[in-house]
């Protein structure tokens, strides 16, 4: 069971995120940044809990949906800023121009696929190297309902039952691939599909991260001890459109009303209180302390120089 200081970070790290979203969100609206965001609103209790069962060394692939799993990871708030303003300071120095691809290779961060889907076979890949390097590394992979329906999925899945991978798979069950609703994309329950390839599948509630941690806690000890690979389906809600100024015409208000109702950060913040692990103050100190890091983080990046034409031949020996 989680502890009472694990629950308190989780609940710090997804108002962190939260916050740090907003930021984003405001440097879009005075076009400092590009629109291409994927809000990840309603996530954070998958991202946030699943994320902090690993170690620093392990490796992580993440999705497009929100930067929760990052920040969990330990990425500077700073570099985030820097990626997406195209600048310096970002984890990629500028390279991607404000179209984010954030790898930290000193936390584990691996960056993502520029292809739906890719990052599972990455991420496999990544698993695999651990194994033969006979190091006790685990690889978590990111993704969401509508890449868990790619092919790449069940190469790897099935790469990592075969050869007994250290690797966690995280399938984000939102409800929606883009505009597809799940139950019309997809045939039977994602995590069943785990048993097809000979390992464990669990499914759990994203709006409860305190639950959602002990599962990948117990997902990622299994495979760090050899016992192979685990998919986790996490039956989570997106709060806010699939991007930035998704008007969601495909959505009936009634729906969007009742996943309203399943923020887990709304939740956790009323389980914290009402089992006596925090009180209001220490909530709100909480709180205030992530705008504050978040705003010195901001003001920090902004500072940062765009890259000059130098970069260009960085790298290249041909």
């Amino acid at each position: 069971m989680t502890d009472p200081k694990t629950k308190l970070d989780i609940y710090r790290t997804m108002v962190l995120a939260q916050s740090w979203e907003q930021a984003l969100m405001r440097l879009i609206d005075e076009n400092l940044a590009p629109a291409s965001y994927h809000p990840g609103r309603g996530s954070e209790g998958s991202e946030v809990a699943c994320t902090m069962a690993l170690r620093e060394s392990d490796y992580l692939l993440y999705d497009h949906r929100g930067m929760a799993h990052i920040i969990a990871k330990g990425v500077p708030l700073v570099g985030l800023f820097g990626d997406f303003l195209g600048n310096e300071l970002g984890t990629t120095r500028g390279y991607g121009a404000g179209i984010v691809h954030v790898a930290d290779p000193d936390r584990g961060v691996l960056g993502q696929s520029g292809t739906l889907g890719g990052s599972q076979l990455i991420a496999a890949g990544a698993a695999l190297s651990a194994k033969i390097r006979k190091t006790d590394q685990v690889t978590m992979c990111f993704f969401g309902d509508g890449a868990a329906n790619r092919g790449t999925f069940h190469e790897a899945a099935n790469a990592a039952g075969a050869w007994k991978l250290p690797l966690v798979f995280v399938v984000q069950n939102n409800g929606w691939a883009v505009s597809v609703p799940t139950e019309y994309s997809t045939g039977g329950a994602f995590v069943d599909r785990a048993n097809g390839y000979g390992f464990p599948g669990v499914a759990v509630d994203g709006q409860n991260p305190f639950e959602v941690h002990d599962v990948a806690v117990e997902a990622v000890e299994r495979a760090r001890n050899g016992g192979g690979p685990t998919l986790i389906e996490v039956k989570t809600v997106r709060l806010l459109g699939h991007y930035l100024g998704d008007p969601q015409a495909y959505r009936e208000a009634a729906e969007r009303s009742t996943s309203a109702t399943r923020d887990p950060i709304v939740w956790a913040r009323a389980a914290l209180k009402e089992s006596g692990e925090a009180t209001e103050e220490q909530l709100s100190a909480i709180e205030a302390e992530a705008i504050e890091q978040v705003e010195a983080a901001r003001e920090q990046a902004l500072a940062g120089a765009k890259p000059t034409a130098d970069v260009l031949t960085e790298y290249l020996y041909v």
